[in-house]
């Protein structure tokens, strides 16, 4: 696989339409994230966290090149999903308490601090995070924002933010709760202790647990299948999915029946369920 790296300039929110930008024409390098393009035909992305030396750990400048990255796949038509991994000793520890250590609470609080970081949950696209070793604070956050999570089996989840004087701050409490319940999401949150990966799966963290050397292939591939769809029809159902997570049960009955109605208005249902009937593989147009 040819690695492509590239930075981007900064972007003023998440991107919603569909352009015809292609990420393989980027060309300079950052210096805290490195991609490619992977999978048999070459329409999966594949974005690793490379600081190695601080175990990930996600300071501004890697969060926004991150960012930015994500919202320009997002636009790419040439990419069905991604893939987002660290190393195999670390996804991310953590956030970057040195660059925390000094902040006033008027910079943080009258600047939105971590609100940016919202933007990874905001991609059309579905994300994958391939977790690996540490996903701890953060990192462990910056997992969970992702739509599916494959964990390697020595990977540790936690938010230790207690244990430093303060509270996890990129949806730690909201999402564990919502995940995994209020006893567990206290439990972790008031303690700081780790879960080990077997564990996260059982309270529905994570999809699925591999041995450590599998778990990013398994995520591509993941990521092939998933690509194989209706690229409109896939951002569809993943907005089905995110209201049955974020509201009502009776809000997300609603939405999600009238999303199925929506589908009846593309030419990609039509085609899937005629291939179907014809008994042949459907042919996406994304209409």
């Amino acid at each position: 696989m040819v690695q492509a790296m590239f930075k981007l300039a900064s972007l003023a929110g998440p991107v919603r339409a569909v352009s015809r930008v292609s990420m393989r024409n980027f060309a300079a390098a950052p210096e805290m994230i490195k991609y490619e393009i992977v999978g048999e035909k070459k329409n999966v992305a594949l974005i690793t966290l490379n600081r190695p030396k601080a175990l990930n750990a996600l300071c501004g400048q890697l969060m926004n090149e991150l960012r930015n990255v994500l919202i320009q796949l997002d636009a790419d038509n040439s990419v069905g999903a991604i893939v987002l991994t660290g190393s195999e000793k670390a996804f991310a520890a953590g956030a970057d308490i040195k660059e925390m250590i000094n902040r006033p609470f008027h910079e943080t609080f009258g600047g939105r601090f971590l609100e940016e970081w919202t933007a990874i949950s905001d991609i059309n696209k579905p994300v994958i995070a391939a977790v690996n070793g540490f996903a701890l604070g953060g990192g462990c956050e910056l997992a969970m924002m992702c739509d599916i999570i494959y964990a390697g089996d020595k990977a540790q989840f936690g938010q230790p933010e207690i244990n430093i004087g303060t509270i996890p701050g990129a949806g730690g409490t909201q999402r564990w709760a919502r995940t995994a319940g209020k006893s567990v999401a206290m439990e972790m949150c008031l303690t700081g202790e780790r879960m080990a990966a077997k564990e996260a799966k059982e309270v529905g963290i994570v999809s699925k647990v591999l041995p450590a050397a599998e778990t990013v292939p398994a995520a591509i591939k993941l990521g092939e299948k998933i690509a194989a769809q209706s690229p409109l029809i896939v951002q569809i159902c993943k907005e089905a999915v995110n209201r049955a997570y974020e509201t009502t049960l009776r809000e997300g009955l609603h939405v999600e029946r009238r999303l199925f109605h929506a589908t009846f208005a593309t030419k990609d249902r039509k085609e899937g369920m005629t291939a179907f009937a014809e008994k042949r593989k459907p042919e996406w147009k994304s209409e």
